[in-house]
């Protein structure tokens, strides 16, 4: 999955603030993705469009830290309705019966400047394994109206018959049509708001 479903750990981030933090996740300007091998050929990309969720963040003690994070399985995107369909069918993610993706970190600890690594639960097709995301993150942003954002970039691997995900079809020739190993990406934007509201 390119899932740069979890850049999640991209709060990580806001190690320039003082202090605990929460951040939010920015739908709108945040997506998971994944990359897989085709046919032992290519490599096919594939997003999902809709990832959520909150990180809790004091750089001070990254032991008290923390990310939850969801992707929506139904906003899958390949650029191909058909492969979309079939990915969305039992035979792969069945989304029926398995609507979302989970991250939830269980530790989180610093990799060198601006990097780290998040440690913590992958939930997918109902089978629960654990992870480590690699996490970069960018520069704070402050805007107006107490506003502060914040970008990074998350990436893992996973073997994706661990999560129950088997289906594959032998080629004539040798090989199969989708590798095991699957890239997975996020890439998010976190914001942290003024607790002081403004009127308009």
């Amino acid at each position: 999955m390119n899932i740069r479903f979890l850049g999640i750990a991209a709060s990580l981030a806001a190690v320039s603030l003082a202090g605990a933090a929460t951040f939010d996740i920015d739908t709108a300007h945040s997506s998971a993705g994944f990359k897989v091998r085709h046919m032992m050929i290519s490599n096919v990309k594939g997003e999902f469009r809709k990832t959520s969720g909150t990180v809790d963040f004091d750089p001070s003690n990254l032991a008290a830290s923390s990310i939850k994070a969801t992707i929506d399985v139904n906003t899958i995107s390949t650029r191909e309705d058909k492969r979309d369909a079939h990915l969305k069918s039992p035979d792969f993610f069945d989304v029926a019966k398995y609507p979302t993706i989970t991250f939830e970190s269980s530790k989180i600890t610093a990799a060198g400047n601006n990097k780290y690594k998040a440690t913590g639960n992958l939930t997918l097709h109902g089978v629960t394994k654990e992870v480590t995301l690699d996490v970069e993150t960018t520069p704070e942003v402050k805007l107006g109206k107490g506003e502060s954002r914040f970008g990074a970039s998350a990436s893992t691997k996973i073997n994706r018959k661990d999560f129950g995900l088997t289906w594959n079809r032998a080629l004539d020739g040798g090989g199969v049509v989708v590798s095991d190993e699957v890239e997975i990406s996020i890439d998010v934007e976190l914001v942290k708001k003024s607790a002081q509201k403004t009127t308009d």
